[in-house]
C-alpha cells in the first residue's frame, strides 16, 4: 500500500489493442488520467500496452510515423509505453498471421506494482483480466474498470466500479466536441442512460456533467451530485428502441442538451441516438 494513507496512489493500465478495437479508437488519454486520478489522487503508475508491426513498420511510412507519432503523446501525458512486437507464423495450411498480446505484461506489472497502490483503473473489457481483479483486491487495492464495448459481464461484475468509457466527460469525442459548446453546456452533445421511464411518453436520463470523486452520489438534487438529470420525450428515441427495455444501464445515448420546456434551469434532450455495440443489438 503507498506509505502516505492521506494521499490514494493510483496505477492507470490501458490494454490500447483491446479499446481501439471496441469502441475506443481516438479516446483522450489525458482524460483518462483525469479521471482516475480524480480527488487530488497521485499517478504513481501510468502504464499504455500497445502492440507494434515492425514488419509493416518497413514498408508503410504512414503506419510507423503515426505509431511512433501516438507513442510520444502517451510519454507526453506521463504514460510509459510497453510495446509488444507482432510475431509473424505459418499455420499447417501456409497462412500467414500475426500474434501479439501484452496481456501478461499488464497482469504481472500490476501486480508487482500494487504494493504501492490504492486504486487501480483497468481500461479494458477483456475477460481475461477476472483473476487480475480479484489478485490485487486482495492485495488491497480498489479496482476500477473503464471500457467502451463488448465488455466482459464477469470483469464488469468483479471490478469495485466499472464506468463506460462513453460516459466520462470529453473522453471520447462527440459529434459537436469540436468547435462546439463545452460538455454540459445547452446546445452540446453528451451521453447518458437512461434511468427513469414513466410508462407516459417521457423519461429522464443521467448524465456525469463533471469529472469528480464522489461518483458514488448518484441523485442529481444533491448540490455535490457530479450527474445531471436531463428529460426527455419519447418522440426523441432512436427508431427502434423498445419502451419495455427501459430504464436501462446498457443503453448509451448520445443527444444534444437544449433548454427544457417549462421547466426553470432544467434540460432535455433531443436528436436522441444510440451509440456502441446496442446500436445494433437493440433496435
Amino acid at each position: 500500500m503507498s506509505a502516505d494513507r492521506g494521499i490514494a496512489g493510483v496505477g492507470v493500465y490501458v490494454d490500447v489493442a483491446n479499446l481501439v478495437r471496441n469502441g475506443g479508437y481516438g479516446m483522450r488519454y489525458d482524460v483518462l488520467r483525469e479521471f482516475a486520478c480524480r480527488g487530488d489522487a497521485e499517478p504513481v503508475r501510468l502504464n499504455a500496452y500497445v502492440t507494434f508491426d515492425a514488419t509493416r513498420a518497413e514498408q508503410d511510412a504512414a503506419y510507423r510515423d503515426g505509431q511512433y507519432g501516438f507513442y510520444s503523446l502517451l510519454r507526453d501525458f506521463g504514460y510509459k509505453v510497453i510495446q509488444k512486437n507482432v510475431k509473424w507464423y505459418t499455420d499447417e495450411n501456409g497462412n500467414r498471421f500475426g500474434k501479439a498480446n501484452a496481456d501478461l505484461d499488464l497482469a504481472v506489472d500490476a501486480l508487482l506494482q500494487s504494493q504501492s497502490l490504492n486504486r487501480v483503473l483497468l481500461a479494458t473489457g477483456d475477460g481475461d483480466f477476472v483473476r487480475v481483479v480479484r489478485a490485487l483486491q486482495n492485495k488491497g487495492c480498489r479496482v476500477e474498470i473503464v471500457a467502451f464495448d463488448n465488455i466482459s459481464a464477469d470483469l464488469r461484475r468483479e471490478a469495485d466500479m466499472f464506468v463506460s468509457g462513453y460516459l466520462i466527460p470529453d473522453l471520447l469525442a462527440t459529434s459537436s466536441s469540436r468547435g462546439g459548446p463545452v460538455w454540459g453546456e445547452i446546445g452540446s452533445r453528451v451521453r447518458g442512460v437512461c434511468y427513469s421511464h414513466t410508462g407516459r411518453g417521457y423519461g429522464f436520463l443521467r448524465v456525469i456533467k463533471t469529472i469528480a470523486p464522489e461518483l458514488w452520489k448518484m441523485d442529481s438534487r444533491q448540490e455535490d451530485s457530479p450527474y445531471a438529470s436531463v428529460f426527455f420525450h419519447d418522440s426523441q428515441l432512436p427508431e427502434g428502441i423498445h419502451l419495455s427495455g427501459l430504464p436501462s444501464r446498457n443503453l448509451i445515448f448520445e443527444f444534444e442538451l437544449a433548454t427544457a420546456e417549462g421547466r426553470e434551469n432544467g434540460s432535455q434532450a433531443t436528436n436522441m441516438q444510440l451509440v456502441g455495440v446496442h446500436r445494433r443489438n437493440s433496435i
